[in-house]
């Protein structure tokens, strides 16, 4: 009787340990769906931080380089460039962020919380859990992040070289590497000088 009552409890934990790893699926996506909204944000940091240097360059050419009567209307057709750029790019990074975000967040979620500890997060109880996931989402995002640089690279990069001579066009710089120095962005270790 003992042995019967052993396997009915073994196979109850079995069936139990199944169960909670399916019922761990759909509360990383309803998760993932309430994160919707961060993603989304991350995405527009990302577009936006990807033209903050040829804002910051053709800023400071607008005000050492365009004769005064000349700023405002260049201020205006370089702020244009960077509105349609950022208008053209963002839906791109938003909606791959938004695809890519299962697959760079489910393993994550899957591997550090439990069904319990997912239930708790997407009802967003106040509880110790809230801590560990705060731990937690700066890996989320540097996962998100490069699998969004990867996949939106080949795309951004050359939306980024027409919004550079979009902008110098709009204030009358020289375009095709041949701008003074003081109006371009310092080289960095991820863009090599142009000779």
């Amino acid at each position: 009787m003992n042995k019967f009552k052993l396997a009915l409890l073994t196979t109850a934990l079995a069936a139990s340990s199944i169960a909670m790893a399916q019922d761990k699926a759909p509360l990383i996506k309803q998760f993932i769906d309430l994160q919707r909204p961060g993603i989304e944000s991350l995405a527009r940091g990302l577009v936006e931080q990807s033209s903050a240097p040829i804002a910051q360059a053709g800023s400071a050419f607008l005000q050492t380089q365009v004769p005064a009567d000349k700023r405002e209307a260049a201020a205006k057709a370089a702020d244009a460039e960077l509105k349609k750029y950022f208008d053209e790019s963002y839906p791109i990074v938003r909606d791959k962020a938004v695809a890519l975000a299962p697959d760079a967040l489910g393993p994550l979620m899957d591997q550090s919380f439990t069904a319990d500890e997912l239930k708790q997060l997407v009802a967003w109880i106040s509880s110790p859990l809230s801590k560990k996931y705060q731990e937690l989402n700066p890996k989320m995002q540097t996962a998100l992040t490069e699998k969004l640089v990867a996949e939106t690279r080949s795309t951004i990069e050359p939306k980024m070289k027409t919004l550079d001579e979009n902008v110098a066009k709009a204030l009358g710089a020289p375009t095709g590497g041949t701008a003074p120095a003081a109006s371009r962005p310092a080289p960095t270790a991820k863009a090599p000088a142009k000779k």
